[in-house]
């Protein structure tokens, strides 16, 4: 398969690159994102491309594209409904829509969520009404399948650090635990490893289910 991957410099992003890069169905990696990344690998092509409002410019290269892995997002915690919405749903469809008209309809669409997503768009939860609003926008698009992948907690695994600190003084505290969570919270609880596992199967062999939760990331991966 060929994939491209936004979002390979965040936490998420960057373990689905390198299980990708492991992983012998994946033969080219397209990287889209603002900023390097600091790994070298000879499947990777790298774009580094500062407006995530228009792909016009950059749009060849998704022709030829098997899968896209999309695993850029922010938390809402400080932002008002505007700002995570424009973060969100606009960036989010700008690529997805670019790699829509691309692809022709040959292209599967995973998308990094998260546990609670509102797919009503009617709660009261900020975060949650806008994810279930981007969620329900790429369902729409002419994509070959798209998925949308709800993790819960996600243990970066693989010596990947959050960039966020809060989150990985979280991450340095309960990762000696994970195995405990996981049998705690099964539902709940899913690795960075598993992510990029989970999406590399679905890509490659599709899924029953659209929306897929923790349990069903988990078990994808094995």
């Amino acid at each position: 398969m060929k994939v491209v991957i936004f979002g390979a410099t965040g936490m998420v992003g960057k373990g689905v690159l390198l299980e990708c890069l492991d992983d012998a169905r994946v033969e080219h990696v397209l990287l889209v994102s603002r900023h390097p990344t600091d790994v070298s690998h000879p499947k990777i092509r790298e774009i580094v491309h500062a407006d995530f409002t228009k792909f016009g410019s950059v749009q060849a290269p998704f022709t030829n594209l098997d899968a896209c892995f999309y695993c850029l997002g922010v938390t809402a915690v400080g932002l008002s409904e505007p700002q995570y919405h424009h973060l969100t749903y606009d960036l989010t469809l700008a690529a997805a829509t670019a790699l829509a008209s691309a692809s022709a309809g040959r292209l599967t669409f995973c998308y990094v969520s998260g546990e609670g997503t509102d797919s009503t768009e009617c709660g009261r939860s900020m975060w949650a009404r806008v994810k279930g609003k981007t969620e329900n926008a790429l369902l729409r698009l002419p994509f070959r399948a798209a998925f949308m992948f709800r993790p819960g907690y996600i243990q970066p695994l693989r010596g990947i650090r959050s960039k966020t600190r809060w989150y990985q003084a979280l991450y340095d505290v309960l990762g000696p635990f994970y195995q405990l969570l996981r049998r705690l919270f099964p539902t709940y609880v899913t690795t960075t490893v598993n992510i990029g596992r989970a999406m590399i199967h679905v890509a490659a062999t599709g899924c029953s289910k659209q929306i897929l939760s923790s349990a069903d990331i988990n078990q994808l991966a094995n």
